[in-house]
């Protein structure tokens, strides 16, 4: 007799708890305890079953998990059941008239069998029932929270028999504590799996990413912050954990992050923080922090989610920008000392094949001639006409940087390196990566600072003055000098080896006493140009002055030139520019010329005369102060660097103006 009916709802346990409520309270308790303990879920159903037998006599349990098709039960437990009944039942379809378990499972209801071997439903497994020696098999199925098919709970036994209430309720009991296993661990499974997949998500991300928890302590970081600072999980969990992510951070910004992130976790609201991280090669980057809170139902945080995005090579621009844009404004203040490469002669035309020649290649140039001749526009028309025309082209002076300082000016600094050193500063180099530096008088680079300048054209790296970290910089270098740097090197004042390497390609720029049938050119122009800055109209120039012009030594070159001309503009009354012939003194002229006058009044001396007492008169009004609105510069109107020339050439002492 079979027959099929729903399984009863459980009841409130009766002050004396039948046998299958206390049965069941024992299995509740073992099957808990098991899924505390992390036990597979084969385990935990395995000792259900084990449970059940041990307590009914004569009875063989199995529990029977559906398959993910929802249409084939698979055995997770059946201790004491034979090998041939369950390899010949295992995967069996389910169905209406499929046994005692696959009815339940696709009935969805409770399936008593009290005699096998004359029901229809087991007419496929007779001959098997008969070696097995099986009689009576009860199942039920085994049904989720939400009303799903997970399997099937079934009692076996030996003779033909019909369930009591008691036995139907332990049945009940068995199916609902298999289930809550099977769901209990199910949704650990899914909870593992969907955290694994949300790792590999997290890991792939290309952000570094970590949990907080609400007083900023780290749970957890993905795989990219991980390799980026070479620490593992536990190690970044462990003790010392704020210590360590302290003395990861650059010092300079160690102090302002420290506050900016207190506050920020105070405040409970998404806040940022920028900061340099050391990776595990020793190295700092820049980093953007984005620190977002998760809040409980009370509206608390629970959680802070935050994300950091590399952002170094943002911040490198920047300083890049910024020191360009110094640059530019120190190349505004400069314009009016030099002037386009004017002329036609043949020696200013080799040297513009040269800088054709070598202006596309990254090789280094060696720039030389007299003072004045216009070696930084020859260096500014090679980087012109190269590949790095669009990025910074940055000057240095090396002449106008006192000794101790020109390392700190070329390699740039770190904080504390030396008094008065408050905050890290970038120098010329890395201001210059990407473009091109011009190291200009480089034969007056103090031997120390030689040193490192060879590193930087060998390795093109260097180290900033008091730090430890090598910095990388794609930088073509030209230089230029006035000084005969051989001559240096057999005093030993210059470094033999660093003379080579700037000296791959040497220019020697002309002087303007080599270039006479450029004069009328030059003095075309810049008649033009000084006119218009001081809003006069001049249509010729004097043949008795080109002829003056022509007739110099010029040994201050085309600067001299300019400034001869400028004052000449300033002091022209007509159309026609022209000078005092005694301005002048023809090179021609020598000690025995029969000119007495010119011969022991050259007026150029005079001219340095008032010059000096103009500078020294300035000076003294700006008590000795050169740059500034209230300089001397600023008094003269003309440029700082022109003015700071203009006293090395006169040997002027601006310190002895300077006000006790």
């Amino acid at each position: 007799m079979a027959h099929a009916k729903a399984s009863p709802n459980l009841q409130a346990l009766p002050t004396s708890p039948s046998p299958a409520q206390s049965l069941s309270s024992e299995v509740v308790l073992d099957a808990l305890k098991m899924i505390l303990i992390g036990a597979p879920l084969n385990d935990i159903l395995r000792s259900v079953a084990l449970l059940i037998e041990a307590h009914t006599e004569g009875a063989v349990c199995s529990i029977f998990l559906l398959d993910e098709d929802g249409q084939h039960l698979r055995y997770a437990a059946a201790p004491k059941l034979s090998d041939e009944y369950r390899v010949a039942t295992d995967g069996v379809c389910i169905g209406p008239h499929v046994g005692s378990c696959g009815a339940a499972a696709y009935l969805r209801q409770p399936v008593f069998v009290s005699d096998v071997l004359s029901h229809p439903h087991f007419a496929n497994f007779r001959d098997l029932i008969v070696r097995t020696g099986l009689r009576a098999s009860w199942s039920s199925p085994i049904v989720s929270h939400d009303g799903r098919v997970l399997g099937t709970f079934g009692m076996f036994y030996r003779e033909v028999r019909e369930p009591g209430p008691d036995e139907i309720q332990l049945i009940d009991y068995a199916s609902r504590i298999a289930g809550i296993a099977i769901e209990s661990k199910r949704t650990e499974e899914k909870l593992r799996q969907d955290e694994r997949e949300l790792r590999q998500l997290i890991d792939f991300l290309p952000q570094h990413v970590l949990v907080l928890d609400r007083e900023g302590s780290l749970l957890q970081a993905n795989q990219m912050m991980l390799d980026y600072n070479g620490h593992t999980l536990e190690e970044m969990q462990g003790p010392g954990t704020d210590e360590r992510h302290m003395r990861d951070l650059h010092p300079d910004d160690l102090e302002r992050a420290r506050s900016e992130r207190r506050s920020g976790l105070a405040s409970g609201v998404p806040f940022e923080i920028e900061k340099r991280m050391r990776g595990k090669d020793g190295r700092f980057r820049w980093f953007l922090f984005r620190y977002n809170p998760l809040l409980n139902e009370q509206g608390r945080v629970a959680r802070w989610f935050a994300t950091a995005t590399d952002i170094d090579d943002r911040k490198r621009a920047e300083d890049r920008m910024r020191n360009e844009t110094v640059a530019l404004r120190e190349e505004i203040v400069r314009s009016s000392m030099f002037e386009e490469i004017v002329g036609s002669s043949e020696s200013l035309r080799k040297v513009l094949a040269q800088v054709s020649r070598v202006a596309p290649t990254d090789s280094t140039v060696l720039i030389q001639g007299e003072t004045g001749t216009g070696k930084e526009l020859i260096a500014r028309a090679i980087h012109n006409r190269s590949k790095r025309v669009n990025r910074a082209f940055i000057r240095v002076n090396c002449t106008a940087i006192p000794p101790s300082l020109i390392a700190s000016e070329l390699f740039g600094h770190e904080k504390g390196s030396f008094t008065g050193a408050l905050q890290r500063r970038l120098g010329r180099f890395e201001s210059a990566d990407g473009g091109t530096i011009f190291l200009d008088e480089v034969g007056e680079v103090p031997p120390e600072t030689q040193v490192a300048l060879l590193r930087v054209l060998q390795e093109r790296e260097f180290e900033r003055v008091g730090g430890n970290q090598t910095v990388r910089v794609d930088v073509r270098v030209l230089s230029a000098t006035n000084k005969d740097l051989r001559a240096a090197v057999a005093d030993g004042t210059f470094r033999q080896d660093l003379f080579y390497r700037l000296n791959v390609f040497p220019i020697q720029v002309p002087a303007l006493r080599d270039r006479i049938d450029d004069i009328p050119l030059l003095v075309e122009y810049l008649v033009d140009r000084y006119a218009k800055k001081a809003g006069k109209r001049i249509r010729s120039v004097s043949k008795n002055t080109l002829d003056l012009f022509q007739g110099y030594d010029w040994p201050g070159n085309i600067r001299e030139l300019q400034n001869v001309v400028e004052r000449a503009v300033v002091l022209c009354e007509g159309e026609t520019f022209c000078v005092d012939p005694s301005w002048l003194v023809p090179a021609s002229l020598s000690p025995t010329s029969p000119n007495p006058t010119m011969q022991t009044i050259p007026l150029v001396a005079d001219l340095a005369e008032r010059e000096r007492a103009i500078i020294e008169n300035a000076l003294r009004e700006a008590e000795g102060l050169i740059s500034g609105p209230t300089g001397a510069a600023a008094k003269l109107g003309i440029p700082r660097q022109t003015l700071e020339s203009k006293i090395r050439k006169l040997g002027i002492n601006r310190h002895r103006f300077r006000t006790p």
